[in-house]
Protein backbone atom coordinates (compact mmCIF):
# COMPACT_ATOMS: atom_id res chain seq x y z
CA UNK A 1 0.00 0.00 0.00
CA UNK A 2 1.46 3.52 -0.57
CA UNK A 3 1.79 5.88 2.18
CA UNK A 4 0.93 9.58 1.34
CA UNK A 5 3.43 11.63 1.57
CA UNK A 6 2.31 15.22 2.80
CA UNK A 7 4.27 18.92 1.85
CA UNK A 8 6.82 19.97 4.46
CA UNK A 9 5.48 21.87 7.34
CA UNK A 10 6.30 25.56 8.03
CA UNK A 11 5.66 25.69 11.46
CA UNK A 12 9.19 25.87 13.61
CA UNK A 13 10.90 23.27 14.42
CA UNK A 14 11.07 21.66 17.94
CA UNK A 15 14.41 19.90 17.61
CA UNK A 16 17.13 17.98 15.41
CA UNK A 17 17.25 13.96 14.89
CA UNK A 18 20.52 12.01 13.23
CA UNK A 19 22.24 13.72 10.34
CA UNK A 20 20.87 17.21 11.48
CA UNK A 21 17.10 16.44 10.08
CA UNK A 22 14.36 18.65 11.69
CA UNK A 23 11.92 17.16 14.10
CA UNK A 24 8.05 18.55 14.59
CA UNK A 25 4.71 17.26 15.45
CA UNK A 26 3.28 14.50 12.91
CA UNK A 27 -0.11 13.65 13.17
CA UNK A 28 -0.24 9.62 12.06
CA UNK A 29 -4.01 8.42 11.10
CA UNK A 30 -4.17 4.71 11.02
CA UNK A 31 -7.72 3.46 9.45
CA UNK A 32 -7.36 -0.50 10.99
CA UNK A 33 -10.59 -3.71 11.48
CA UNK A 34 -11.38 -3.95 15.14
CA UNK A 35 -9.87 -6.40 16.67
CA UNK A 36 -8.14 -7.29 20.26
CA UNK A 37 -4.66 -6.75 20.43
CA UNK A 38 -4.40 -4.65 17.63
CA UNK A 39 -3.34 -1.36 19.72
CA UNK A 40 -0.47 -3.08 21.91
CA UNK A 41 0.69 -4.75 18.15
CA UNK A 42 1.12 -0.75 16.86
CA UNK A 43 2.11 0.28 20.72
CA UNK A 44 5.35 -2.06 20.12
CA UNK A 45 6.43 -0.86 16.53
CA UNK A 46 7.06 3.00 18.70
CA UNK A 47 8.51 1.03 22.00
CA UNK A 48 10.87 -0.44 19.81
CA UNK A 49 12.88 1.94 18.01
CA UNK A 50 11.99 4.39 21.13
CA UNK A 51 9.82 6.62 19.99
CA UNK A 52 7.93 8.46 22.88
CA UNK A 53 3.94 9.26 21.61
CA UNK A 54 2.61 12.24 22.73
CA UNK A 55 -1.08 11.90 21.97
CA UNK A 56 -3.24 8.64 21.28
CA UNK A 57 -7.14 8.62 20.70
CA UNK A 58 -9.13 5.85 18.72
CA UNK A 59 -12.12 5.87 17.83
CA UNK A 60 -15.00 4.44 15.55
CA UNK A 61 -14.41 6.20 11.70
CA UNK A 62 -17.16 7.21 9.21
CA UNK A 63 -16.94 3.80 7.59
CA UNK A 64 -18.88 1.16 10.13
CA UNK A 65 -17.20 -1.31 11.74
CA UNK A 66 -13.72 0.13 10.86
CA UNK A 67 -11.94 2.13 13.03
CA UNK A 68 -9.24 5.01 13.19
CA UNK A 69 -6.23 5.71 15.08
CA UNK A 70 -5.05 9.35 15.66
CA UNK A 71 -0.76 9.12 16.88
CA UNK A 72 0.31 12.09 17.53
CA UNK A 73 4.65 11.94 17.72
CA UNK A 74 7.55 14.32 17.53
CA UNK A 75 10.08 12.87 14.78
CA UNK A 76 11.67 13.47 11.68
CA UNK A 77 9.65 13.14 8.36
CA UNK A 78 12.08 9.95 7.47
CA UNK A 79 11.73 8.36 10.74
CA UNK A 80 7.84 8.72 10.23
CA UNK A 81 7.78 7.13 6.82
CA UNK A 82 9.22 4.11 8.25
CA UNK A 83 6.66 4.01 10.60
CA UNK A 84 3.67 4.47 8.95
CA UNK A 85 5.04 1.46 6.37
CA UNK A 86 5.55 -0.84 9.39
CA UNK A 87 1.97 -0.03 10.65
CA UNK A 88 0.93 -1.06 7.16
CA UNK A 89 2.26 -4.37 7.43
CA UNK A 90 -0.20 -5.65 10.26
CA UNK A 91 -2.95 -7.61 8.89
CA UNK A 92 -5.66 -5.50 10.43
CA UNK A 93 -4.47 -2.10 8.90
CA UNK A 94 -6.14 -0.75 6.08
CA UNK A 95 -4.48 2.53 5.35
CA UNK A 96 -2.27 4.62 6.81
CA UNK A 97 -1.77 8.49 6.25
CA UNK A 98 0.66 11.24 8.42
CA UNK A 99 0.22 14.74 8.20
CA UNK A 100 1.92 18.06 10.13
CA UNK A 101 -0.31 20.04 12.35
CA UNK A 102 -0.76 22.56 9.17
CA UNK A 103 -2.36 20.25 7.17
CA UNK A 104 -5.01 19.08 9.82
CA UNK A 105 -7.74 20.98 12.15
CA UNK A 106 -7.09 19.26 15.81
CA UNK A 107 -8.42 19.95 18.95
CA UNK A 108 -7.84 18.25 22.64
CA UNK A 109 -11.01 19.09 25.27
CA UNK A 110 -9.71 19.48 29.50
CA UNK A 111 -11.82 19.35 32.55
CA UNK A 112 -10.37 21.62 35.44
CA UNK A 113 -11.23 20.96 39.19
CA UNK A 114 -11.56 24.13 41.56
CA UNK A 115 -12.69 24.98 44.79
CA UNK A 116 -16.15 26.79 44.63
CA UNK A 117 -15.60 29.15 47.76
CA UNK A 118 -12.06 30.17 46.08
CA UNK A 119 -13.39 31.24 42.94
CA UNK A 120 -16.92 32.68 44.20
CA UNK A 121 -14.81 35.22 46.62
CA UNK A 122 -12.15 36.10 44.20
CA UNK A 123 -12.86 35.45 40.40
CA UNK A 124 -15.58 37.32 38.46
CA UNK A 125 -16.20 33.61 36.97
CA UNK A 126 -18.25 34.90 33.67
CA UNK A 127 -15.27 36.78 32.87
CA UNK A 128 -13.25 33.90 33.33
CA UNK A 129 -14.86 31.80 31.23
CA UNK A 130 -15.70 34.71 28.52
CA UNK A 131 -11.45 35.38 28.77
CA UNK A 132 -10.45 31.72 28.04
CA UNK A 133 -13.04 30.41 26.41
CA UNK A 134 -14.09 28.07 29.18
CA UNK A 135 -17.93 26.40 30.29
CA UNK A 136 -19.22 25.52 33.32
CA UNK A 137 -20.26 22.23 33.50
CA UNK A 138 -20.23 21.00 36.95
CA UNK A 139 -21.10 23.10 40.15
CA UNK A 140 -21.34 21.86 43.67
CA UNK A 141 -20.76 23.82 46.81
CA UNK A 142 -17.37 21.84 47.64
CA UNK A 143 -16.43 22.46 43.64
CA UNK A 144 -16.65 24.25 40.23
CA UNK A 145 -15.38 21.84 37.12
CA UNK A 146 -14.88 23.87 34.14
CA UNK A 147 -14.57 22.72 30.44
CA UNK A 148 -12.25 24.31 27.69
CA UNK A 149 -11.66 23.10 24.17
CA UNK A 150 -8.35 23.93 21.70
CA UNK A 151 -4.91 23.66 21.37
CA UNK A 152 -2.81 22.48 23.80
CA UNK A 153 -1.72 26.22 24.99
CA UNK A 154 -4.96 27.60 25.07
CA UNK A 155 -5.65 24.28 27.45
CA UNK A 156 -2.37 25.32 29.26
CA UNK A 157 -2.81 29.14 29.73
CA UNK A 158 -6.32 28.19 31.79
CA UNK A 159 -4.10 26.17 34.20
CA UNK A 160 -2.25 29.20 34.84
CA UNK A 161 -5.13 31.18 35.30
CA UNK A 162 -6.47 28.92 38.01
CA UNK A 163 -3.30 27.32 39.92
CA UNK A 164 -3.53 30.52 42.32
CA UNK A 165 -7.00 29.67 43.16
CA UNK A 166 -6.22 26.08 44.37
CA UNK A 167 -6.45 24.14 41.37
CA UNK A 168 -7.69 20.72 42.65
CA UNK A 169 -7.74 18.60 39.65
CA UNK A 170 -6.46 18.98 36.00
CA UNK A 171 -7.33 16.02 32.88
CA UNK A 172 -6.93 16.60 29.34
CA UNK A 173 -7.87 14.10 26.48
CA UNK A 174 -5.55 13.06 23.75
CA UNK A 175 -6.17 15.08 20.24
CA UNK A 176 -8.43 14.57 17.81
CA UNK A 177 -7.49 15.76 14.07
CA UNK A 178 -9.23 16.05 10.91
CA UNK A 179 -7.33 15.69 7.70
CA UNK A 180 -8.20 19.46 6.25
CA UNK A 181 -7.64 18.02 2.63
CA UNK A 182 -8.39 14.35 2.77
CA UNK A 183 -12.04 13.10 0.60
CA UNK A 184 -12.18 9.97 3.56
CA UNK A 185 -11.71 6.71 3.37
CA UNK A 186 -14.73 6.48 2.51
CA UNK A 187 -13.93 7.73 -1.27
CA UNK A 188 -10.64 5.74 -0.88
CA UNK A 189 -12.48 2.17 0.08
CA UNK A 190 -15.08 2.64 -3.04
CA UNK A 191 -11.74 3.62 -5.43
CA UNK A 192 -10.36 0.78 -4.53
CA UNK A 193 -13.45 -1.37 -4.97
CA UNK A 194 -13.95 -0.07 -8.25
CA UNK A 195 -10.74 -0.91 -9.58
CA UNK A 196 -10.63 -4.48 -8.03
CA UNK A 197 -14.12 -5.55 -7.86
CA UNK A 198 -14.53 -8.85 -6.05
CA UNK A 199 -15.30 -11.79 -8.02
CA UNK A 200 -18.67 -14.02 -7.82
CA UNK A 201 -18.67 -16.81 -6.00
CA UNK A 202 -18.31 -20.07 -8.55
CA UNK A 203 -20.22 -23.11 -7.86
CA UNK A 204 -18.18 -26.47 -7.06
CA UNK A 205 -20.39 -28.56 -9.62
CA UNK A 206 -18.93 -31.89 -7.80
CA UNK A 207 -20.38 -29.79 -4.30
CA UNK A 208 -23.18 -32.13 -4.02
CA UNK A 209 -22.22 -35.17 -5.88
CA UNK A 210 -19.78 -36.39 -2.94
CA UNK A 211 -21.37 -39.95 -3.47
CA UNK A 212 -21.25 -39.97 -7.15
CA UNK A 213 -17.30 -38.88 -6.95
CA UNK A 214 -16.15 -40.89 -3.98
CA UNK A 215 -18.00 -43.86 -4.97
CA UNK A 216 -15.27 -46.72 -5.61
Amino acid sequence: MEIQKTQASTSLPLGEGQGGAVKQEFNITVYTENQIGLLNRIAIIFTRRKINIDSLNTSPSEIDSIHRFNIVITETEDVVRKLCRQIEKQVEVLKVYYHTNADVIWQEMALYKVPADVIAEKVQVERLLRENGARAVVIRKDYIVFETTGHREETDNLIKVLQPFGLIEFVRSARVAIIKDSEGFNSKLREFERREPGEDVIENEYLNQGQKVFTM
